[in-house]
């Protein structure tokens, strides 16, 4: 599950290499047809928005699954047993839902990019070839109603994804807060960047898989198996230890409980 982490700095990378270019505007109709058929555009969407989507879900459940969970955490009350497990396999509930919106964003992402690398080139060639209303056309397929409904809601759902899942990172532990902190901000500023300060864009993705390959080096060292494996190069106490450092509320209890053994079995002994 490891090399899974490492699937967010590919997303994170292919962001960056997807947004070095941008698709002029349909204002410009020759241009924006000849971007939309070269082969940059179709990489860049099948490769970056597409299978980039895939890689942001794998990466965050492989975070998700490596996050430690404090223990003791209490249960919503209400919730099931099944609920319960997979809260406590994915790093606590604040992670389950993060990843769950994030995978949600993700499939509206694809299905806004994967349509406009289908369609969008189709209409690019035949307006090159001479075809008339190629750019109404585009208006309504291409950047219809429903590409912008699916479009604005996979954007926005992505930041707030983005939010959650950083946030129950940064609080899982201590050791994670930075990396969680830049997993909640770059995100909703690569998107925001897109659209305000596009020469900016670029960075924010590559800024992103550098903040998310740090965070695949360090989740490992957080998990409990790599924890247990420092107490016991570090020497982990022995059961007589662990008994004495026992709440002394507790150590009352069981001596009650013995003193209490003994004074039966002296009973019947008399």
């Amino acid at each position: 599950m490891r090399i899974g982490l490492w699937a967010l700095p590919t997303y994170g990378a292919l962001l960056g290499l997807s947004t070095l270019t941008h698709q002029p505007s349909v204002d410009d109709f020759d241009a924006y047809a000849r971007y939309v058929t070269s082969d940059t555009f179709l990489l860049s969407h099948l490769g970056a928005s597409v299978f980039g989507a895939a890689l942001a879900i794998v990466g965050a459940t492989a975070v998700a699954a490596h996050l430690p969970r404090k223990d003791g955490a209490a249960h919503l009350p209400g919730e099931s047993g099944t609920a319960a497990e997979a809260s406590h396999l994915l790093g606590g509930r604040g992670a389950v839902i993060g990843l769950a919106l994030t995978t949600i964003a993700n499939v509206f992402m694809a299905a806004a990019f994967g349509a406009a690398a289908f369609v969008q080139p189709g209409i690019g060639r035949a307006h090159l070839a001479g075809v008339p209303g190629m750019a109404a056309i585009n208006a309504d397929t291409a950047y219809g109603p429903a590409f912008f409904v699916t479009a604005l809601s996979a954007s926005f759902l992505l930041m707030v994804a983005a939010i959650v899942f950083g946030t129950a990172i940064a609080r899982s532990d201590r050791r994670l807060r930075w990396y969680g902190i830049a997993y909640a901000a770059l995100i909703p500023l690569f998107v925001l960047t897109g659209h305000l300060a596009q020469a900016a864009q670029p960075f924010m993705g590559f800024a992103f898989a550098a903040a998310t390959a740090a965070l695949a080096l360090a989740l490992p060292r957080t998990t409990p198996s790599e924890r247990a494996a420092t107490d016991r190069a570090g020497g982990e106490p022995n059961a007589h230890q662990s008994r004495n450092c026992r709440p002394l509320s507790d150590q009352r209890a069981t001596e009650r409980q013995r003193a209490n053994v003994d004074a039966r079995t002296h009973t019947r002994r008399h």
